[in-house]
């Protein structure tokens, strides 16, 4: 019987929620064939089989946070395949929705008096689940419980006091919790300022309508605006290197590298995996390397190394509609530009009024480092880059 283990899932990472069981015990499996999905707060990893046989057990059940090396189930080699299960203890899992009483207006029920703590040597199953994971550990590894405070800390309701019957509550995923921590840290911990430009696309669109069809024929991927983007971003952050930088300590560090986080849009909340120097990728390398990225993006595919490196960051709300925003620092990264909805507007050309495909598009930059000059110079490239997307390709 072969054991089925946790893996090392990268730097800095010691636990995962098991996400989904792909097979039930009694199936047969197939080695390397994957049985269950572990959540973490940057990805998602399938955990294969180690043989061919069936699975015998499962040790734990969906929604339990379990640590790297861990065993959560067993694997029987060479074992047909049967329909009896074995049960699974139930996860500890967050408080399913309350409805709250009646009452005449939209009032807010009082939070209930934290229960007593259980006394120290009593680690009991009910006892042990109103504690954090890593209070469990602490608790099992001691043999006994928390502090009186610390348990009663513990044992207080995470969910919302005001709990509407119709309202649904569902705790966040690792995933999103880490968005939300790296979000709340960009903006406390950097200066960040927005500035804003508009970009005539007539050129490169222009370009692509007349190359598109060669284009795809012969590299197997359509061209798209990113890669304009991001060969006008290397160009522009070559000129501010500013842009392309990390503060570290008291010390700012100019990356000499372009590795450029490109954010992509998954079932599970946005993730900005890394494409690596770009400076040295053809407009088709940096398409090919994008639609990669994209796909194990929303497949559930994407390795830590996908994920960590990133010097500069893009997005692109213009897929979703979006005329303008003010993008958030991807930290420790020192800036991140904004793409925008193409629109038809009328523009000054010259002595005459025209009809021109406009993207308004904006740098948000850490201050600290950019200062306003270089952030406007920086998108100013770039929009020069792009109404004259020949400059790229003459590396001008």
């Amino acid at each position: 019987m072969a054991d089925l283990v946790v893996p090392q899932l990268g730097e800095s990472i010691t636990e995962a929620v098991v996400a989904k069981w792909l097979k039930q015990v009694g199936e047969t499996v197939a080695i390397d064939e994957p049985l269950l999905d572990l959540e973490t707060d940057k990805i998602t990893v399938q955990l294969p089989s180690p043989v061919a046989g069936a699975l015998t057990e499962q040790r734990v059940a969906i929604g339990s946070t379990v640590k790297v090396g861990q065993v959560v189930g067993a694997v029987t080699a060479g074992a047909a395949g049967t329909a009896k299960a074995t049960p699974v203890a139930a996860a500890p899992v967050a408080p399913a929705p309350v409805a709250a009483a009646p009452v005449a207006a939209k009032a807010v029920a009082a939070a209930p008096a934290p229960a007593p703590a259980p006394a120290a040597n009593d680690l009991n199953k009910d006892a042990l689940l109103k504690l954090t994971p890593s209070q469990r550990m602490v608790a099992r590894e001691n043999g006994a419980l928390p502090s009186a405070a610390t348990a009663a800390r513990a044992a207080a309701p995470s969910a919302p006091v005001v709990i509407d019957p119709r309202d649904e509550v569902i705790a966040m995923s690792p995933l999103r919790k880490r968005i939300a921590e790296r979000l709340v840290q960009a903006q406390q911990e950097t200066a960040s300022l927005t500035t804003f430009n508009e970009v005539d696309m007539t050129a490169v669109m222009d370009l692509r309508a007349r190359y598109k069809d060669t284009f795809e024929k012969s590299n197997g991927v359509k061209l798209g605006f990113m890669s304009f983007f991001a060969k006008a971003c290397v160009a522009a952050a070559k000129a501010y290197p500013g842009i392309n930088a990390e503060v570290v300590g008291s010390s700012v560090v100019y990356k000499k590298h372009y590795d450029f986080g490109i954010a992509v849009s998954t079932p599970k909340g946005l993730v900005v995996p890394v494409l690596r120097d770009v400076d040295s990728l053809s407009f088709a390398g940096i398409e090919k390397g994008i639609n990669a990225l994209a796909d194990k993006a929303r497949t559930g595919k994407l390795a830590i190394e996908d994920l960590i490196g990133g010097t500069f960051s893009i997005t692109n709300g213009g897929i979703y509609g979006s005329m303008m925003s003010t993008p958030l620092l991807n930290f420790p990264q020192t800036g991140i530009l904004g793409m925008h909805n193409i629109v038809k507007r009328a523009v000054v050309v010259g002595e005459e009024i025209k009809i021109r495909p406009m993207m308004y598009v904006a740098l948000t930059y850490d201050h600290r480092v950019v200062d306003g000059r270089e952030a406007v110079s920086f998108l100013v490239a770039v929009k020069d880059r792009l109404e004259s997307p020949d400059r790229m390709l003459l590396e001008a």
